[in-house]
């Protein structure tokens, strides 16, 4: 029998409230559950999405006091001090809550996004009439230069059995540009931001060094200017290192280094169509990555429009600024995530890594240095 049919007050009350009736006595009731504030329970037990913009607000506030102290110590470069920053944030436990909760959604869109943005606008630094005037012989000796930096570097990494990636990371970075090298293949292959810390981090820790150590060889070697120049562009990671390395020596040995890296920066694009172009291979259909990345493709023709195109300086000028900004916010997230726990566990197979690499480099760069005076 249907509750309501029959039954007392009670239970006609109980079935237009919900209730369940006292008792079923006599009456057949059948018992109705009480209702569930759904709409209540569903609003109270959904979290809030976190949003990125506070996340990037954060890696914006850390790249401005970077270049705040790179302003008080000038042989300090900006985007150093913009990964130490984030080693250091990411070193406290307390933050690490924050860094790994509402921070995170921002901070990964500034190690991937926004480095792939600085890694495009880089292309407007380049121009092929600049780097032709180098002649066949200097380029074609780079290219060399730059496969035979990556082969050896990957090649100690292996040795040195670094995790995962690492090898392939490092080999990139040492050998074309840096971070931004390592960036781009990262994302070439989709290596999350975490596994690319450490090669992140020697790469700037060799780098950086250079700024000191180089200037000091320089005179043991016998280098001119311009000979030390190229070996600072043949050798050393990032642009920004090697502006700071090479302008110890003068204007002429800055120019002449700043050709011949920005000759490896135009190697960034192939070597990455060819690592994504082997990564296609090793993934099923649907997490394969594009032939080419699209940024690549950017980078390629700001490179072209830097080359054939009228570019006021005042526009180049914000382009590097601009660049520079979302790079140093990359570099904070990135060395966020670095555990330095890890680093430790690994620490010293890393660090030798990176030394004999380095060393390796360095020599392979006075090669050049010595085949460019004898054809010169």
């Amino acid at each position: 029998m249907v509750a309501g049919t029959g039954a007392g007050p009670d239970a006609g009350s109980g079935s237009a409230s919900g209730a369940t009736p006292a008792s079923g006595k006599g009456s057949g009731a059948v018992p109705r559950p009480a209702a569930t504030p759904r709409t209540l329970t569903s609003r109270a037990s959904t979290p809030r999405a976190s949003t990125p913009l506070t996340g990037l607000l954060v890696a914006a506030v850390a790249a401005a006091i970077a270049y705040g102290l790179h302003s008080l110590l000038p042989s300090a470069p900006w985007l150093t001090i913009a990964l130490v920053l984030g080693v250091i944030a990411g070193s406290v436990p307390a933050a690490r809550k924050l860094l790994g909760g509402v921070l995170a959604p921002g901070l990964t869109i500034a190690s991937k996004r926004l480095l792939r943005l600085g890694i495009v606008l880089l292309g407007l630094k380049l121009s092929l009439g600049d780097i032709a005037a180098l002649g066949w012989v200097a380029i074609i000796a780079i290219v060399v230069l730059v496969l035979a930096s990556f082969c050896l570097t990957w090649a100690i990494g292996k040795l040195f059995r670094l995790e995962g990636d690492e090898p392939l990371l490092l080999a990139a970075g040492f050998s074309i540009c840096g971070v931004s090298a390592i960036g781009a293949v990262s994302a070439a292959r989709g290596i999350d931001a975490r596994a690319s810390a450490t090669p992140v981090a020697l790469v700037t820790l060799y780098g950086t060094a250079a700024i000191v150590v180089l200037p000091a060889l320089a005179p043991l070697f016998g280098l001119d200017a311009t000979q030390f120049g190229h070996w600072v562009g043949a050798s050393v990671h990032d642009v920004g290192q090697v502006v700071a390395t090479a302008q110890t020596a003068g204007t002429v040995a800055l120019s002449a280094a700043v050709v011949v890296k920005l000759t490896r920066v135009l190697t960034l694009a192939p070597m990455v169509a060819v690592i994504s172009l082997a990564s296609r291979r090793e993934l099923p259909a649907g997490k394969r990555p594009p032939v080419i990345p699209l940024f690549i493709v950017g980078f390629a023709a700001l490179v072209l429009v830097r080359s054939f195109v009228p570019v006021h300086e005042v526009v180049l000028g914000i382009a590097d600024v601009v660049q520079n900004i979302f790079i140093a916010m990359a570099l904070f997230s990135i060395g966020a995530s670095l555990r330095l726990e890890k680093l430790a566990r690994s620490g010293l197979r890393s660090l030798a890594a990176g030394l004999v690499a380095w060393v390796a480099i360095l020599g392979l760069g006075l090669l050049f240095v010595m085949l460019l005076s004898q054809t010169s």
